[in-house]
């Protein structure tokens, strides 16, 4: 578990890492300050605190330059930030070190899907879940659904969908994915319904699943959802590419 309370000054660091050069600090303790900076890393990342995460993932690697967590978390961090290039090279790296970390796999495997490659994201998350000790199984099933469905495989999206809810049955990324698939196919009452157990978990939309909302209400023939669906969206994500298309589809 991370905590976000753990802080070092920043000239105590220094030090210490200038002792990794001069005297030779043993691998161990390189090994725990990478380990430590970068749960630090990840805690800020989570907070949205994109440029002290990379600082305190510059401290991680300069510790221990094989440490392969910290490529996965600086990975995710320049992802965020649309450095796509440098993003996917800090995944391949983190995989490079090690081969069989699922979490890293599957993170990569929602780049990949995330950047218009979800056909070539598919491996990863089977690659994840090859990994009988994974933790998080049905955030790899969800995304390999979400992900399958927009490589236009709807067979293999429904069924990671469904073990993923098998797994956690109120699992709104794949709650969204089932509603994403019905939507697809044409069936406004089974895609509401899914949109509604959505809904049910209290989780905030994001811009696609706001957009998604819109289309589900328009095709049942709600026109005062879909409007507050469309209104929810053009506030909180203006920029968006979801915002661009409702105002495409408004013309």
């Amino acid at each position: 578990m991370i905590n976000p309370g753990i802080k070092y000054p920043i000239i105590v660091l220094l030090a210490l890492l200038a002792g990794c050069a001069s005297s030779g600090i043993s691998d161990e303790r390189a090994r725990s300050i990478a380990q430590i900076h970068t749960e630090l890393a990840a805690s800020y990342f989570e907070r949205g605190q994109y440029s002290i995460a990379l600082q305190e993932l510059g401290i991680a690697l300069q510790a221990d330059e094989s440490y392969a967590p910290a490529y996965n978390v600086r990975g995710l961090v320049r992802m965020r930030l649309r450095e796509d290039k440098q993003a996917e090279t800090d995944f391949l790296r983190s995989l490079k070190l090690e081969p069989r970390n699922a979490g890293a796999h599957n993170n990569y495997g929602w780049f990949l899907c995330q950047r218009g490659r979800p056909r070539d994201s598919l491996p990863q998350f089977a690659a994840a879940l090859n990994d009988p000790l994974y933790s998080t199984p049905d955030l790899a099933y969800a995304n390999a659904g979400i992900c399958a469905h927009k490589a236009g495989d709807q067979k293999t999206a429904e069924a990671n969908l469904q073990r993923a809810l098998i797994l956690h049955p109120e699992m709104p990324e794949a709650l969204y994915g089932m509603a994403e698939v019905a939507h697809s196919n044409g069936n406004a009452a089974l895609a509401k319904s899914w949109l509604l157990r959505l809904l049910k978990t209290g989780r905030e939309l994001d811009a696609e699943q706001l957009w998604l909302a819109v289309r589900i209400e328009r095709l049942v023939g709600d026109r005062n959802s879909a409007a507050s669906f469309a209104l929810q969206l053009r506030k909180r994500f203006p920029e968006s590419p979801q915002a661009q298309l409702l105002q495409s589809n408004n013309r």
